[in-house]
Parts: structure tokens; sequence; C-alpha cells
């Protein structure tokens, strides 16, 4: 094994026999002391990698690997099932309907669209706040808080008996269930490495094809159950809100808030998960707000593109989360069968996003991931607008088509964290992406007008168009990123990152400020 020098701060090191394969365990490390009085992260970051360039590099890298798979066994399946329970919430109303939602709660010509909206009005209202406070506070404990209260909420619906009360509940619900996409784009770029986040996004986000999995199950189970006290749409909502709360007992435990208090490392490991992310030339997270970053952000053409994008796969993944069922039930299936008939599509979407999350990591490919992910919905929405309404399974398969939206919305939620440097700046314009995503999901039910039912084709039209804009405006952010990177790449005196240029990433310099950051196409 290589010698090691003294780490600053650390009385002892380590005898052979309290060491593990490749690591070196401190006996009385400070690292927990600058935890508790720092709260600034980047500080402790650049601390913790101080101690962490104190080691041979190989060693570094091979203990990096045993980290990453800490990482990827032990927190991404937290990730994927906490997200997998949040996109089942809002589910849930989508297979209620199937089982007379609207007749038993008197809902009238288009209200069913506006309880669909109710909580992206609520996520719309909650975005920003969430925003700024994920910036402040520690992660794991405000999601795991927010488990506790929005599976209440989802049991609540059960309740209720009208138009009025629906759309109040479903826009708390909304509200609250809005701090989980940032909260996780935040953490994933955290933790994992620049080429590394595209996939894990992609592995946590297919768990909504899982929970539309589970979810047409468990509407399938609901329809079958009988001699219920109670109707068989509010069943829906009891489990799954019942299931979301104590889901809520393990995120607070053991979610970490970071590489600096994962619990499943060792504090060396935790040194060394510091070490790996460096490069990211974005540092950890830092509290402090800078108003000349969100100028800075405000005045960044290459932001506006984003959240054009964030309004349109907003747009697609409003109407078609809240109104497959309604569709695939326009083709003269009963509300069994319908369930049913989505469970392919949960099937697609999860093997849609692992695939493409493949292929973002090639060099140079999440632009190419997120327009290839929108090409299949385009002939999707072109199929449904085309086929004889004879051939329903056609139909069917044309609808299953769609669900491959999941992977360009995640990949594309990937490239602020991916390409966006500066704390401040960041948060601000993952708060203003999220708010144009809400935007265009509150937009795209609306799409769909009552009296089109079954073949809707203003809602198919006008997503259709959807797609073709996102696919442009992908295609022209990865043509500026690439001129950016060419005119630095021009200016760079040497192609070695030195310690100091991998400690100024923990300066909270904007990705425009710090000249050796390069932009992911």
């Amino acid at each position: 094994m290589s010698e090691k020098k003294d780490i600053p701060g650390v009385e002892s090191v380590a005898s052979d026999t309290e060491r593990g394969v490749g690591l070196v365990l401190p006996k009385k490390s400070k690292l927990q002391d600058l935890i508790r009085r720092r709260n600034d992260l980047n500080e402790l970051g650049r601390d913790m990698l101080q101690q962490s360039l104190q080691y041979d590099r190989a060693q570094l890298e091979a203990d990096a690997i045993k980290v990453r798979w800490k990482l990827d066994l032990l927190v991404l399946p937290m990730m994927m099932i906490t997200y997998m329970l949040s996109f089942l919430d809002k589910q849930t109303l989508n297979y209620s309907n199937a089982y007379g939602l609207q007749e038993d709660t008197n809902m009238t010509g288009n209200d069913y669209s506006w309880v669909a909206s109710a909580a992206y009005f609520g996520w719309f209202c909650g975005a920003w706040p969430w925003n700024l406070l994920l910036q402040r506070v520690a992660i794991g404990k405000l999601v795991g808080g927010m488990l506790f209260v929005w599976g209440a909420v989802c049991m609540l619906q059960a309740a209720v008996f009208n138009f009025s009360g629906f759309f109040a509940v479903r826009f708390f619900l909304g509200m609250l269930e809005g701090c989980i996409s940032p909260a996780w784009v935040i953490l994933t770029s955290m933790l994992w490495t620049r080429q590394e986040q595209s996939l894990r996004s992609s592995i946590w986000l297919c768990t909504n094809g899982v929970s539309n999995i589970l979810g047409a199950l468990l509407a399938y189970a609901s329809g079958m159950a009988e001699g219920l006290a109670i109707a068989q749409w509010k069943l829906i909502f009891l489990i799954v809100g019942a299931l979301t709360f104590v889901w809520g007992f393990v995120i607070l435990l053991y979610l970490p808030d970071g590489p600096h208090n994962a619990k499943m490392l060792t504090e060396y490991e935790r040194t060394v998960a510091v070490w790996r992310v460096s490069d990211n030339q974005i540092g950890l997270k830092d509290a402090t707000f800078r108003p000349y970053q969100v100028k800075e952000a405000l005045l960044d053409g290459k932001c506006y593109v984003m959240w054009l994008i964030g309004i349109g796969l907003g747009i697609c993944n409003g109407a078609v989360t809240t109104f497959m069922s309604a569709i695939i039930k326009g083709f003269n299936f009963d509300a069994l069968r319908t369930s049913l008939l989505q469970m392919p599509g949960g099937a697609v979407q999860v093997i849609a996003c692992i695939l493409l999350g493949l292929f973002s990591q090639l060099p140079n490919m999440v632009g190419g991931a997120i327009i290839l992910g929108c090409l299949p919905c385009i002939a999707g929405l072109a199929g449904i607008l085309t086929i004889n309404i004879e051939h329903r399974y056609a139909l069917v398969a044309m609808c299953w088509l769609l669900n491959f939206v999941g992977s360009p919305i995640v990949l594309n939620w990937t490239v602020p964290g991916l390409n966006v440097a500066g704390h401040t700046k960041r948060s601000t314009v993952i708060g203003i992406y999220f708010v144009c995503f809400v935007i265009g999901n509150i937009i795209g039910p609306h799409l769909f007008l009552a009296q089109e039912v079954p073949r809707y084709p203003t809602a198919i039209k006008g997503l259709l168009a959807t797609f073709c804009a996102v696919t442009f405006l992908q295609g022209v952010y990865v043509l500026w990123c690439w001129l950016e990177n060419k005119g630095r790449d021009r200016l760079a005196r040497h192609a070695e990152v030195t310690e100091e240029e991998l400690l100024e990433g923990f300066e909270d310099l904007t990705d425009k400020e710090n000249k050796h950051f390069r932009y992911k196409l």
C-alpha cells in the first residue's frame, strides 16, 4: 500500500489492524467537529478536499470506486423509491378516474382538467421557495419531513366529495411534493460526478415507469375488490398515502444531505466522496446569497433556452400523465382493461430511461439523448392522429410510445446541475426552470377538450408541435455550449487540472467566472 501523509487536524492514523482494504480510518478525525461548526458546506468541502489531497492519487482512485458503489447501492435506491412514491401520489388521480371519481364528486365539463392542474398550481407556488430553502437546509431532513405531510394529504383525497375540495387538496399536495425534483437534482450533483449524473438521474426517474406498473396493478386490484364500505377510487388514495407516510421514517433516518454526512460511509470515505466530485467545479453547497449571480442568470441567454425547453417538456408531461387513462378508455375499453393496458407503458418508460441514460454517458451525448428521446413520442402522436380507431390496439401501442417522454424530461433536469455553477446562480436557474416546467404542466391538460373525445385532435396536434419545438431548442442549446467550450479551449494554458484549480471549484464561482469550467453537451 502506498505511504500516506498525515492529514491536518487528525491526531493519529489507524494501525494496520484497523484498516479496511484500501482504506485508512483515522481514530479521532475532526470532520464531525467541522460539520457542526460550519454552516457553509463549500468551506467544509474545501477542507475535506485538502485533506484528501494528502493521500496518494492511485489509492484515492481505487477507493473512489468503492465509494461510488456504496452510493449506488444504498443512496440511489432511497432516491428511487421516494421519487416513485411522489409520482404515484400524482398518478392516483389518473387511476381513480377510471372508477367513477368524476361522477361521485359531481365534476362536469372541464372540472377534471382543473383538478389535474391543481397539483401543478401548488407546485408553481412552491417551486421558487423550495429552491431557496434547499440551498440553506439539510436535504435529507427536509424531504423526510415532507413525506409525512404529503402522505397524510394524499389520504385526505378520500375524504373530499366535490370539485372545490378536490382542487384544494390537490393544490397542497402539489405544493408539498414540489421539493422532490429540485432536491434530487441538487443531491445528485453533490454525490456523483458530472459524467455519472445523467445515468443516475435517469435511474431514479425511471421509477415513474415502475409507479405506472404498480399503480395500474393497484387500480386493477381496487376495481376487483367487492363489498367495500368506501368507493373503489378512495381506496387507491388511502393505500398510496399510507405507504408514503411509512417511507418517511427511512428517509429521515438514513438519507444523507451530501457526501459530508453520509452515514453509510466512513469518515475517510466521506473525504474520498468529496474528492470524487471536486472535478465538477461546483463545490458542495453554499448558503450565502449573492445577488450578482441572480443577475448573471437573468442575463445568460443559455438559461432562457433551458427555461423554454422546460415549458415544452412540462406541457407534454402534464398532458400524457393526466390523460393517458382517458385516451385509452376512449378506444372503447372498460375501466379494468384500461388500467391493465397502462402497465406496458410503464415498462416502456423504465427501458427508455435506462437505455437513453446509458447513451447519455457517451462523450458529448446528453443533448443527443434528449433529442433521441423525443422522436418516439413524435411517432406515437402521429400514429394516434392518423390510425383508424378500429385498430384500437395499434392506437394503444402509440400511447405506450408516449412514455418515452420521461427520459428527455429527466435528462433535461440534469442540465442545470451539470452546466450552471455558482450556488446562487444555480439555485436561481433551477428555481425558474421548475416554475417553467410547472407552467407547462398546467397548460398540458387544458389542450384536451371535452367535446373532442376520444381522439382529442387539438391536444394531439399541440403536443406534436411542442415535441418538435423541444427538439429544435435542444439542438440550439447544444450548439451554443459547444461554441462556448471551443472559445475556452483556445484560451486554456494547460490540459492538466491542478490542485489550485480543484480548490477553485469550492470558491462559489459561476460557470462564466470559472474559465476551467466546461459545459456538458
